[in-house]
Formats: structure tokens, sequence, C-alpha cells
């Protein structure tokens, strides 16, 4: 068994050709071939990194986005609630007996509690009336002739729109302002209303 190969110490596919003693061409292209094999590995190692490290960078991306967004249906549901408890305020006439008036209490504090949830995670109200229309945020129902507002102010609100953790979960109704003057203002006017 002392004549294999093997059990001298090296290995079997060194390419000596059973010479004991091999030549400095052979040492040469052994060396290089195997420095060839250390950059791929090297090369493979790299790689197989920096895959690793994605996939941990895209897996923390993932929980984040799941952690800010995962309620992002559920809220969207709690909207219409919120929506009719708001209805119902509304339609409560002016002139309401006593024992009465304890339920509308109670409703308001229901929707105030609802809307306080809903903001304790991260379910933020838009503001429009007054603003100007922005379609990232505000979806035009009508358009409303008013001269003494400038064109393109939100001047009611159908439906209040919601952000979820700063994106859009619904956009508001809005009814948008015409004939107005225009809501650009020059130099001149923005020295004559800040006087």
């Amino acid at each position: 068994m002392s004549s294999d190969p093997a059990d001298d110490g090296t290995p079997e596919d060194m390419p000596f050709d059973g010479n004991p003693e091999p030549t400095v061409e052979t040492l040469q292209k052994t060396v290089a071939e195997l420095q060839a094999e250390k950059t791929e590995l090297q090369d493979k190692y790299l790689r197989a990194v920096a895959e690793a490290q994605n996939v941990r960078r895209r897996g923390q991306q993932d929980v984040e986005k799941e952690r800010k967004f995962g309620i992002e249906r559920f809220a969207r549901d709690l909207l219409s609630v919120a929506d009719n408890l708001g209805r119902a305020l509304s339609a409560v006439p002016a002139d309401l007996d006593p024992a009465m008036q304890n339920v509308v209490v109670g409703v308001q504090a229901t929707e105030r509690e609802l809307l306080s949830v809903l903001e304790r995670h991260g379910v933020t109200r838009i503001k429009a009336i007054g603003e100007a229309f922005n379609a990232d945020f505000h979806q035009a129902m009508m358009e409303v002739e008013d001269p003494s507002v400038p064109a393109g102010t939100v001047v009611q609100e159908m439906i209040p729109g919601y952000l979820l953790a700063g994106r859009l979960l619904r956009a508001a109704m809005v009814a948008v302002s015409k004939g107005g003057p225009s809501r650009s203002f020059d130099a001149s006017n923005e020295n004559d209303t800040v006087a």
C-alpha cells in the first residue's frame, strides 16, 4: 500500500506523470492552475457573501414594510366605519331633546376614539379644505363656481382622505373651486399680501 500515491501525502490528481522530481515548467503550470482555481473560488465566495447580504437586507426591508403597511387592508375597512360615524353625527338635528343628546355625545366619543386608534397605528387624515388641489392626495368629484376663492382650491370635502405611514391609503373626495383668481402669485402679489 505504500506504493499508492495517495498514501505518500501527494494528491492523486497532481500532474507529475509518475516522475519523482517534477520539472520547473510542470510546477509553474500547476501553480498557475491553482491560482486560477483560487481566483475562481474567491470570486464564488464573494458572490455568495454578497448574495447572503442582499437576502438579509431584503428580508429586513420586507419585515419593515410589513410592520408599516401590514394593516393596510384592515385600516381601509375601518375607514368606512369612521365615515359612517361622521355621517351619523352630521345628520343629527340641532333641536335634539336632552335624552337623545347623550346618545350623540356617545357617538362623538366613539368617533374620536376610532380616529385616535387609527392615528396611533400610522393612519392620518389628509388636510383638504382650503388647500390647493393635489391629484396625489385629492380626487376631484366636482367643480364649484366661486370667484372669491382662487381657482384650484379645495372648497368642500365629501369623503376624507387618509395616509398610512405617509403612503396614500384613500384619496380625499373633494369639490374644487373654479372661476376665481389663479393660485400662482407673482412677486408683486406676495408683497401686497404680506403688507
